[in-house]
């Protein structure tokens, strides 16, 4: 049998201890024990470890001096607030500017990332809304890159607030809701309509912001 190359087993490693903290394998505050974890992924230390950077980079672990990883708390109802305060600010106002520069070529690549996530996941749990949560984080960054501000695009992507938000609701049942506000946006950009673009993505982050809060 093939052995698997570094960065397949580097990945799978990833994602496996990524799975473990969004499903709460790994409680929110823990401590990530290096030499736990790689006994029973049954690896060396070296690929947890690089998993771990990769997943501090994304906000899922913090470092603690001379004592390895914790897994990040949970973001508290101010801390969701102020980042759909954030979103607020800046997409709608990016929705209106991607429905001005529409093109043809632009509006088949908005079609082609609906149709990554056309159905609302089966299961609760992370490998059943991965997909949904990765298109939902593909599609707001594809929006904003359409609108062509860079320092907006940035700043949405540094707060990794998708994979936050997920951490607080994958297990509820929001993914129909989620797909039919990604296509009413999609409908507005792709009809060039600026305000209604505008209108659907302040409805979208507004009703999803309070679907979260209403659940703390």
């Amino acid at each position: 049998m093939e052995l698997p190359s570094r960065q397949v087993l580097a990945d799978s490693v990833y994602e496996q201890i990524r799975a473990l903290i969004m499903n709460h394998g790994i409680s929110p505050g823990d401590r990530v024990n290096i030499d736990e974890v790689a006994r029973e992924l049954q690896v060396s230390g070296t690929p947890v470890r690089e998993a771990l950077a990769r997943l501090e980079s994304e906000g899922l672990v913090s470092r603690l001096p001379l004592r390895g990883y914790r897994a990040t708390e949970l973001l508290t109802p101010q801390e969701i607030a102020d980042l759909y305060e954030l979103r607020l600010l800046l997409e709608p106002q990016a929705a209106g500017k991607a429905a001005a520069k529409m093109t043809e070529p632009l509006a088949s690549a908005l079609r082609d990332e609906l149709l990554t996530c056309p159905a609302a996941p089966s299961s609760g749990n992370y490998e059943g809304y991965k997909a949904l949560t990765a298109h939902d984080a593909r599609l707001h960054q594809l929006i904003l890159h359409i609108a062509g501000n860079e320092a907006v695009e940035q700043a949405i992507t540094r707060t990794h607030c998708h994979l936050h938000f997920f951490r607080l609701s994958y297990n509820q049942p929001f993914g129909e809701q989620t797909i039919d506000e990604h296509h009413a946006i999609a409908e507005a950009l792709i009809a060039r309509r600026p305000e209604a673009a505008m209108d659907a993505m302040k409805h979208h982050l507004e009703t999803a912001r309070d679907r979260i809060l209403a659940r703390l």
